[in-house]
């Protein structure tokens, strides 16, 4: 009999705390920084009192990433005294060193237990469906082959756009990445940006105006979905009222089996800004949870 197998990430996934709970998925926060104060992601500050602070401060607030030992601790948590596997499935390494600190943390213990680091190449809620999906797995029984398995096809395949209000955080935070050649765009030019298959930030098209820019998105939904059934993952940073229209229009223009809403907590907040938009797609492929 395979062994139970535990999940494990970051507070970048941007996870609801009732699904964390309901599929037993621990989190290691990451730190903000803001006016000489150091706050736990998600945990010491919540997304509405971070954008509430931001509002009212010129300072930019600024993060760091757990420490090795952050995750060792983590991970004994965990296993406690049970034989199980782990997978631990963090914010994509080209925009963090969070999967560093876990690998780091998964050499320190190799002796005592069995550990997989995934580097999802994703951030916020589209690292937060992959965490999911293999929670679900392992919930129902999968061994961690089957587990990683799921969770390499959701690296691979999921597509994430996204749309930010300013670029200055994005550069301010050093997370710019690919995009960096938009900067001095013209007034009005909202740009439609990617996390790409290196887990950068990359720009995929400049488009006018935000409602051409996210009609724009949703053909592109439509192009990748191809009438096909799919998981769809709408993430806002402190943009509540707009969402309400975003979701009707999704689920009008695409045959979804999934679709859940989240915010972007304080660290993803930190790079991209209020206002931020984004979509996390993925075709539905039953076989991959068979």
């Amino acid at each position: 009999m395979s062994k139970i197998v535990k999940v494990v990430t970051d507070s970048t996934a941007d996870i609801p705390e009732h699904i964390l709970r309901q599929l037993d998925i621990e989190v290691v926060p990451l730190k903000v920084h803001h006016e000489g104060e150091t706050f736990l992601d998600g945990v010491t500050i919540k997304p509405q009192q971070f954008y509430e602070r931001l509002a009212q401060s010129d300072e930019l607030s600024t993060t760091s990433q757990p420490s090795p030992n952050e995750f060792v601790e983590a991970y004994r948590k965990v296993a406690g005294n049970e034989k199980c596997d782990i997978i631990s499935i963090h914010l994509s390494s080209a925009l963090s060193g969070t999967y560093q600190s876990a690998t780091i943390a998964k050499s320190m213990l190799e002796d005592e237990l069995n550990i997989e680091v995934v580097d999802s190449k994703k951030a916020s809620f589209a690292n937060g469906m992959i965490v999911i999906a293999v929670a679900e797995a392992a919930k129902s029984g999968k061994s961690l082959q089957q587990c990683l398995a799921i969770a390499e096809h959701y690296v691979k395949e999921l597509k994430v756009y996204f749309m930010v209000d300013t670029l200055k955080y994005l550069q301010k935070g050093g997370r710019i990445g690919k995009a960096s050649a938009l900067l001095g765009s013209l007034l009005n030019i909202k740009p439609i940006l990617k996390l790409d298959e290196d887990g950068e930030v990359a720009p995929d098209e400049k488009v006018r105006g935000k409602k051409k820019a996210l009609a724009r998105i949703y053909e592109k939904l439509q192009q990748y979905a191809d009438g096909a059934k799919v998981e769809v993952g709408l993430l806002h940073a402190n943009a509540k009222d707009e969402m309400t229209d975003i979701e009707t229009s999704v689920k009008e223009k695409l045959n979804i089996s999934q679709l859940r809403v989240a915010e972007l907590g304080p660290v993803i907040g930190t790079h991209a800004g209020p206002g931020t938009i984004g979509f996390a797609i993925i075709k539905t492929d039953q076989d991959q949870h068979d």
